[in-house]
């Protein structure tokens, strides 16, 4: 943990101490490629990026967290904060669902059918986002959603650098309370939560706090609530995630590269304490003096 912690304070500081821990990480020997890795098509491209002088990449982070824990919020704030992309697979799988790409009418009958999308899939979409972001001279990356199995992070280590994992927590009677508090509006399609979230500190577990994100008055009379947001469904896909993560989480726990946070409640709550743990808060403050 506290060579993680160097990690982020380096990485954090964007002066003389990020350069030299970047240099640290690039003169590391990288492990070789596992046979899985190697079947991939970015593979020998993303052998050549681990070579790269360090200092010219970003952080490459991952975040875990159960469905409707908040991943893709605090991802995509850390993203602009850190100039670095955030990429979600699910939103990858949408957008190859919406293109007439070779992929989407397989990717159609899979989740049609209420199936879980291949390896293979994810990896080949993941693939072609990376190299896109390549050539257009992207630098780092937040991911979102992967991996989700030990198999799919003993790919991801054999083909790139790894520095970071946040697995982001909270207790799993506010996540089924915040996940049937989802609405979407029908015409513009932002999503809003309704659920005002109070519970107090009991059993050794701390009070949490999060206030509903409430919808314009004109989007009000056009919520929708999605159709799996009912809670038997929420607990079984937490049930699920659980018994699927937990050997993620080990994973990278015996890297050393696993970082746990318990949401203490809302966004008000839980940013500045996750920018504390980062150890993010004077590049939060320089963004602001400078926006």
């Amino acid at each position: 943990m506290a060579a993680v912690q160097r990690l982020l304070r380096a990485s954090a500081s964007g002066g003389a101490a990020a350069a030299a821990a970047r240099r640290r990480m690039s003169t590391a020997v990288a492990p070789e490629q596992t046979p899985a890795a190697a079947a991939f098509p970015f593979a020998a491209a993303a052998g050549r990026a681990r070579q790269r002088v360090a200092e010219e990449r970003n952080v490459q982070w991952v975040f875990l967290g159960c469905p409707g824990v908040g991943k893709g919020t605090y991802a995509s704030r850390l993203s602009r904060l850190l100039g670095v992309p955030h990429i979600a697979t699910g939103d990858l799988v949408r957008d190859e669902l919406a293109s007439s790409g070779p992929l989407s009418v397989q990717l159609a009958e899979i989740v049609n059918q209420g199936k879980l999308v291949s390896d293979e899939i994810i990896i080949n979409l993941l693939s072609k986002r990376l190299k896109k972001g390549e050539e257009q001279g992207e630098s780092g990356f937040i991911l979102d959603g992967f991996p989700r199995t030990v198999k799919q992070a003993e790919i991801l280590d054999g083909v790139t650098d790894i520095d970071m994992v946040v697995n982001l927590k909270l207790r799993e009677d506010v996540l089924v309370e915040k996940c049937l508090g989802r609405r979407i509006c029908g015409q513009c399609g932002k999503n809003f939560n309704l659920a005002c979230i109070d519970v107090k500190g009991e059993n050794g577990l701390p009070p949490i706090y999060m206030a509903p994100l409430l919808p314009p008055n004109n989007c009000m009379s056009k919520l929708i609530t999605r159709a799996d947001d009912t809670e038997e469904v929420v607990r079984n896909r937490l049930q699920i995630y659980n018994d699927m993560s937990q050997p993620v989480e080990g994973f990278y726990r015996q890297q050393g590269k696993l970082l746990e946070f318990d949401l203490p409640g809302g966004i008000p709550e839980s940013w500045p304490k996750l920018l504390h743990v980062l150890n993010l808060e004077d590049q939060e403050e320089m963004k602001l003096a400078t926006a």
